[in-house]
């Protein structure tokens, strides 16, 4: 066995102090400026990842806001126990429209929080967002169709939009209310997060297919810790760059591409424990944003008139694997973030997924982003010191790795059309049956959106394509 491999075990515990992966996580009882960068931590160069949890905290988050929030936590647990019915399913029975309308009463009569202890804590404010954003999408989709604008009642909507901008985050439910900061241990002997020790602390519907859909993607996190270690072993060669460095770059690569490979393994393993009829029907309405709803309706939030500090929404997509930091930092390390294309239509189309994905990490948590940026910002890029060295090894090395992001994303595509686009196809054929219309022909079916508000299957082909453009020539030279 190449002791190469074991390289970068043998050196976590050796890591300098100033080193970024390093550095302690922010202190869950540190402040958080109002609405400003955060300079202390930055300082620190702690960008909230631990190199043992990745972007997953290592402690179980909150699972309680303080008791002054109770009215919150309260309205969710009556949410969530009495099983709210999307608006908008189909038979759905006058008794469940009646039962949910009743609960949005309870919203609409909620007292007006102020939020500013709030802020004494980030493991605190993290929990609000969750709530908060939680119960605007039980509030906005138990609304009967024919509802033509959608408001958020001022006790919902001030407190979201303050916590949000405490946080830099949208006003609405993200990739890290569903999986980074929605879990906790089954066996509580072992706090910290592993992969066959996680439950969902929230779930819209109940469903062991919703919790497998989130889990799927907290253990996809976990996998990915090695990937941020050989990251950062790799890039600390790259700074020394002789030919022990290259060599020893070649070993990370080809146990980065292993890396990526399990978390292929990992996703596809959702079709274990999620049924896609299940996850269609039941649970993805919930997760749907304003931008990706199917009728478009606006969703204004009430009380910015009473409130000059507070701005409405651009945009509000809901939760998408796009906000996985993972997966950007990966494309970011190997150089494949910046699109290769021809001119004209697929120059467009390729500004078009640039664009989608800078706003994917509007709804990171800010110290992601910022690691992202961080990463991003090295002044010895992978992807130009492979292209220098010109070696048969790291060029082959480099390659192994980038085919397997390609293979990744093929995987991701057979589990989108599994679970949203033949659903979704299916789902339409039975209501044009059921209106007595003739299916339409191929070319006039209208592009399904994900619920990050893109054309699903014409955006992650791109991705993919673009991964594939990434691969290296043999012994590639500049």
């Amino acid at each position: 066995m190449d002791p190469l491999l074991d390289l970068p075990d043998a050196l976590k515990a050796q890591l300098p102090p100033s080193h970024f992966l390093a550095q302690p996580r922010p202190d869950a009882n540190a402040g958080v400026p109002d609405g400003a960068v955060d300079t202390t931590t930055l300082a620190a160069h702690d960008f909230d990842v631990d190199n043992r949890t990745g972007f997953m905290p290592p402690q179980p988050p909150l699972t309680r806001l303080p008791a002054a929030y109770e009215p919150w936590e309260v309205v969710l647990d009556d949410a969530i126990a009495q099983r709210l019915q999307v608006g908008d399913k189909p038979g759905l029975p006058v008794a469940e429209a009646a039962k949910s309308a009743t609960w949005r009463a309870r919203v609409d009569e909620m007292p007006l929080l102020p939020t500013e202890s709030l802020r004494s804590s980030e493991r605190v404010l993290r929990r609000a967002h969750q709530v908060l954003a939680w119960i605007l999408h039980f509030y906005v989709h138990t609304l009967l169709p024919d509802v033509p604008s959608i408001t958020i009642p001022e006790p919902l909507s001030l407190p979201l939009l303050r916590v949000s901008a405490a946080l830099q985050l949208p006003p609405v439910l993200t990739y890290s209310d569903t999986v980074l900061y929605n879990w906790a241990p089954k066996d509580d002997s072992r706090p910290s997060p592993a992969a066959d020790n996680l439950r969902s602390n929230l779930l819209f519907t109940g469903t062991r297919d919703e919790e497998e859909f989130y889990l799927t993607s907290a253990r996809m996190e976990l996998c990915g810790v090695e990937a941020l270690e050989l990251m950062r072993c790799t890039l600390d060669e790259l700074f020394v760059g002789d030919d022990l460095a290259l060599k020893r770059i070649a070993s990370y690569l080809r146990r980065l591409a292993v890396v990526i490979k399990q978390l292929q393994t990992t996703l596809v393993s959702v079709r274990e424990g999620c049924d896609p009829a299940v996850f269609f029907n039941d649970a993805r309405p919930w997760m749907r944003g304003a931008d990706s709803g199917p009728n478009k309706r606006p969703w204004v939030f009430a009380g910015l008139d009473s409130a000059p500090d507070l701005a409405p929404p651009a945009e509000l997509s809901g939760p998408s694997a796009g906000q996985s930091a993972l997966i950007h930092a990966l494309d970011v390390f190997l150089g494949l973030a910046r699109e290769t294309h021809d001119a004209g239509a697929e120059a467009a189309a390729a500004e078009g997924r640039a664009a989608f994905l800078r706003r994917m990490q509007r709804y990171m948590p800010r110290h992601h982003r910022r690691f992202l940026d961080h990463l991003a910002a090295g002044p010895r890029p992978l992807r130009a010191l492979v292209l220098k060295a010109g070696s048969e090894e790291l060029t082959g090395a480099y390659n192994d790795a980038v085919r397997a992001m390609k293979e990744l994303r093929d995987a991701h595509m057979v589990i989108v059309t599994l679970y949203i686009i033949q659903p979704a196809r299916k789902a339409e054929r039975a209501a044009r049956e059921a209106r007595g219309e003739a299916a339409p022909a191929p070319e006039e079916a209208k592009p399904l959106k994900g619920t990050g508000g893109t054309e699903l299957a014409q955006f992650l082909k791109g991705v993919r394509d673009r991964t594939a453009r990434g691969l290296l020539p043999a012994q590639a030279k500049e």
